[in-house]
C-alpha cells in the first residue's frame, strides 16, 4: 500500500522537526510538506497530494482554524488533525466545527499520534468521546441556545433507536459501551452510527456530537438530553 502522506503544519520548526522525525520512521507515512502557518498549508496543497495535516491552531497570517476551514470546504480535501495544548481547547473545538477529523495534544506520546494518523487516514474520528464531550462540556458557553438555534431538519429522519444511538454518542460512549448499553451487537450500533452520519449530512461521529450539543439534543454539563426519546 502507498504510505500516507503527511503535511506538518506548524510555525516552530523544532516542533516539526520532531514530527518529522517519528513520522519518516514508519514505513507507512511520509511526511511530503511543510508549512510555517496557514498560508503556506493551502498554497502547498495546491501542488502536493496529501492525506492528512497535522496542523497547529496558533499561526501568524493565517491560524490553523481558519486555515482548516479554507481546506476542508475545498472538493476532496485532505483529513486535518488539530494539535493544541490544555490551555487552547478553544481553538480545537472551533477547530472540530471548521471540519478537522479530531484534535490531540502537542505532547501526545508518538504511538497515539502515528495511531491517529492511521485512524483519521481510514476514515475514523480520532477524538475519544469523552475527551469530546468533556471539550464541549468546558466550552458550552461558546454554543448557540438551543431554543433559538434553527433545527438541523434532519434529525426529524433519524428513527426512534437512531436518536438514542446518537445521543449515546454524544454523552461520550463507544460503540462498544453503546452495544453494551442497549443490549445491541457493535456491528449493529456500528450500522446506526453510518445511517446517522448519511441521514444528517455528517463526516464523522465528532460532527455527531457537535450537532447534538448545538441543537440541545444533549445539554452540556449533564448526562440527560433533550428530547432523546
Amino acid at each position: 500500500m502507498a504510505p500516507i502522506r503527511v503535511m506538518l503544519v506548524d510555525d516552530q520548526a523544532l516542533l516539526r522537526t520532531g514530527f518529522r522525525m517519528v513520522l519518516s520512521a514508519q514505513p507507512d507515512m511520509e511526511v511530503v510538506a511543510e508549512a510555517s502557518d496557514g498560508v503556506e498549508a493551502i498554497e502547498a496543497l495546491r501542488s502536493t497530494a496529501t492525506d492528512v495535516v497535522l496542523m497547529d491552531v496558533r499561526m501568524p497570517r493565517l491560524d490553523g482554524v481558519e486555515a482548516t476551514r479554507r481546506i476542508c470546504a475545498a472538493e476532496n480535501p485532505p483529513k486535518v488533525l488539530i494539535l493544541t495544548t490544555f490551555d487552547l481547547d478553544e481553538y480545537a473545538f472551533t477547530g472540530l466545527r471548521a471540519g478537522a477529523s479530531g484534535f490531540m495534544l502537542k505532547d501526545v506520546p508518538p504511538s497515539e499520534l502515528l495511531t491517529a494518523i492511521r485512524s483519521v487516514h481510514s476514515g475514523d474520528a480520532v477524538v475519544a468521546p469523552s475527551t469530546t464531550r468533556r471539550l464541549l462540556d468546558r466550552f458550552a458557553p461558546m454554543l448557540p441556545d438551543a431554543s433559538a438555534a434553527p433545527r438541523h431538519a434532519g434529525l426529524d429522519r433519524l428513527t426512534g433507536r437512531e436518536r438514542e444511538v446518537m445521543v449515546l454518542v454524544a454523552q461520550g460512549l463507544s460503540n462498544g459501551e453503546i452495544a453494551a448499553h442497549l443490549v445491541l451487537s457493535e456491528a449493529t450500533v456500528k450500522t446506526h452510527v453510518g445511517r446517522i452520519l448519511t441521514k444528517l449530512g455528517l463526516r464523522d461521529r465528532v460532527q455527531v456530537v457537535v450537532l447534538a450539543y448545538e441543537t440541545g439534543l444533549v445539554r452540556a454539563g449533564s448526562g440527560g438530553t433533550g428530547g432523546a426519546r
